[in-house]
């Protein structure tokens, strides 16, 4: 045995277990009592283990110890549960254990793509892209409050009622926000938009419709042509999906520095230095932004950095590592066209503290950037890549920017899908040339006027 048991005293001698009810005749527990119940058991589960033994042992050495634990209490319990209901009961106390509580199974669930938790008892998750209520709760919002401190604990943050709100992120890169009281009036609110195990690749988006087969050609040439790329939408339109999969179009001998507010990328290449941001200790000191991390990154010697979203005055220096010679760089940015996204990576510029004049910030905007990849989440709830633009210089005081292809939305189906065709604009890119001076062909028919992809 692993000795996952606390050795016992006298005292702690278990009563008689009582036979187990018969599972053709238990009647159903309503869900608060079960619910308090999974509580209560937990509570004596914690003082009849060794905690000390937990990170000794594998998760299965301890569900199966663990688990013959709780049947054991459960059976000193009045409630009558059939052996489906005493299963899935061992399962939820073994999760409150081990894991999250009543969010380990939709975390479990691939289906889901978000958790969206409004106080103990409301939770929503998305799926396809929609939205739908789910039966989970917590018992209270000691309960929820305890989940938080434990995924926030994990990742060295903290939340309390002097820094009420936090960013963190799960074990497998899952992106997540909690905010409590005061600030969250009718309870804490957790947010976790949930990752895929498995980073999702070019030829998945193209199965799901996301990318035109035509498209990911032109899109693998850019980036291994080594195109500066901004990759522009709005929450939750699949930017970083998109920036995920454009990584692996990458040479595998290059050396890349990625810099993120919360670790989500999950590049493939062997050859990745990830930075991650830290906030502010208790006195306030302590702070290292993504500003910072960008200028560490210059002294990495990167062959390309990608920032996971530009915010503030990093776009600055964003931008000068990507004048200076690391070409192939790629970041993310909140907007909704193209031309919103230069105009807030000059906004930013000016965040930065350093006095550039209007026409001298977008002049350099002109030459780092060389392609804008506009992505959306459609109404029937699906992610697709809306346009992909070509940054062409200067023309006075604008920056000259040409559409090389677009999604072009035709209506509805009988379901509510939406219906839409991507082509071609007609207008051939510049760069073209810079391609096949890499040995890269691209077939010319794709950009076509009016050519339809997918």
């Amino acid at each position: 045995m692993w000795q996952l048991r606390k050795p016992k005293d006298a005292a702690d001698e278990p009563l008689a277990i009582a036979s187990a009810p018969n599972p053709l005749v238990a009647p159903e527990v309503p869900s608060d009592k079960l619910l308090s119940l999974k509580v209560t058991i937990h509570q004596k589960l914690l003082d009849r283990i060794n905690l000390a033994m937990l990170d000794k042992l594998s998760r299965e050495q301890i569900e199966a110890e663990a688990g013959d634990i709780v049947l054991e209490l459960l059976n000193q319990e009045d409630a009558a549960l059939n052996s489906k209901e005493r299963s899935k009961f061992v399962s939820d106390v073994l999760d409150e254990l081990l894991g999250l509580g009543p969010l380990e199974p939709l975390l479990k669930d691939e289906t889901i793509t978000d958790i969206l938790v409004n106080g103990h008892e409301t939770v929503f998750v998305e799926r396809r892209g929609l939205l739908e209520r789910v039966g989970t709760r917590f018992q209270d919002e000691r309960h929820l409050l305890r989940i938080i401190q434990k995924i926030v604990s994990a990742v060295g943050r903290r939340i309390d009622e002097s820094s009420p709100f936090v960013d963190a992120r799960l074990a497998d890169g899952s992106r997540v926000n909690a905010i409590i009281a005061p600030l969250a009036i009718d309870g804490s609110l957790l947010s976790i938009r949930k990752f895929a195990k498995v980073p999702i690749r070019m030829d998945r988006l193209i199965e799901l419709g996301s990318v035109p087969k035509e498209l990911a050609e032109v899109l693998e040439g850019i980036v291994k042509t080594r195109r500066n790329v901004l990759i522009s939408g709005g929450t939750g339109s699949g930017k970083t999906t998109l920036l995920n999969a454009l990584s692996s179009f990458i040479d595998p001998r290059e050396r890349i520095v990625t810099i993120e507010d919360s670790a989500e990328l999950q590049l493939q290449q062997e050859h990745v230095a990830r930075l991650e941001t830290r906030p502010p200790n208790i006195e306030g000191k302590g702070e290292v932004t993504q500003r910072d991390l960008v200028k560490n990154a210059l002294r990495m010697r990167p062959d390309r950095i990608i920032l996971g979203e530009v915010r503030a005055g990093e776009a600055f220096d964003m931008l000068q590592a990507m004048n200076t010679g690391h070409d192939g760089s790629m970041t993310t940015v909140h907007a909704n066209t193209p031309r919103d996204a230069l105009a807030r990576v000059e906004q930013m510029i000016g965040m930065s503290g350093i006095e550039v004049s209007p026409r001298s910030a977008r002049a350099q905007i002109a030459s780092a950037i060389h392609i804008v990849v506009q992505v959306g989440r459609l109404s029937d709830g699906r992610r697709r890549v809306l346009s992909l633009s070509e940054i062409t210089g200067m023309e006075g005081e604008t920056i000259s920017m040409q559409e090389i292809f677009r999604f072009r939305l035709m209506g509805r189906d009988d379901s509510g899908g939406v219906l839409g065709q991507f082509e071609a604009t007609g207008i051939r890119p510049k760069f073209l040339a810079e391609a096949a001076a890499h040995g890269i062909e691209m077939p010319s028919e794709l950009f076509r006027p009016n050519v339809k992809m997918g």
